[in-house]
């Protein structure tokens, strides 16, 4: 996932870095905001699975066996799999839907799904419901799951008597909770924040986060 959400953007930006050309087709871009879409829910996802691995291991480690069977991991990455093939088609038959855009070029660089919603020049109702809905779901629900796993985790962690054994325990979630904020952060924010003011520095430097950094 990690790998094709970044070549989903990164070595087209390196082919326009060196040929010094910014073009894109239209069907070229319908295809890169499909994958980046694709693979950035299955991120997102994942990073949810992860959080409720590292909760069952920290705070039933007896019962960790039978609950993280091959059969739920197996399911939880294919339900995975199925909801970001549901949301990539859902932003391409959203756009296919705009025949009207107010202009041809995208601040960002890649396609980027806010962008491309925000250049049509009609069709802002199917926009907004399709932002907030994805936001609610795809954003707001996983990152719940994931603030609650962490609350149950420090909540557990705090009751090990030696520091030792806490920082220990601790360590395991550093690095996930790292690449959470980063992702969440700065995703979320840019996802989000497009339906207002949206400045596009500030927006490009955000998608450079959670797309290349994490």
């Amino acid at each position: 996932a990690d790998i094709g959400f970044t070549s989903s953007t990164v070595p087209r930006m390196i082919v326009g870095i060196s040929t010094q050309s910014r073009v894109i087709s239209y069907g070229a871009c319908l295809t890169q905001m499909s994958l980046f879409v694709l693979f950035a829910c299955m991120d997102n996802i994942l990073l949810t699975v992860m959080a409720y691995d590292r909760f069952v291991a920290i705070c039933h480690p007896l019962h960790y066996a039978v609950i993280m069977n091959p059969r739920r991991c197996k399911l939880l990455l294919l339900l995975s799999v199925f909801a970001s093939l549901v949301d990539s088609q859902v932003h391409n038959l959203t756009t296919l839907q705009f025949t009207c855009f107010k202009e041809v070029q995208v601040a960002s660089f890649f396609c980027d799904p806010p962008q491309i919603l925000d250049l049509s020049c009609s069709g802002s109702l199917i926009k907004n419901i399709v932002t907030y809905v994805v936001g609610i779901f795809l954003g707001f629900f996983p990152l719940s799951g994931i603030i609650f796993s962490y609350y149950k985790i420090v909540s557990a962690l705090l009751k090990i008597p030696l520091s030792g054994g806490r920082y220990k325990a601790f360590s395991t979630c550093g690095s996930h909770l790292s690449v959470v904020c980063l992702f969440y952060g700065t995703g979320i924010g840019t996802y989000l924040g497009s339906v207002a003011s949206h400045s596009p520095r500030k927006g490009m430097v955000a998608s450079l986060m959670y797309t290349v950094v994490t």
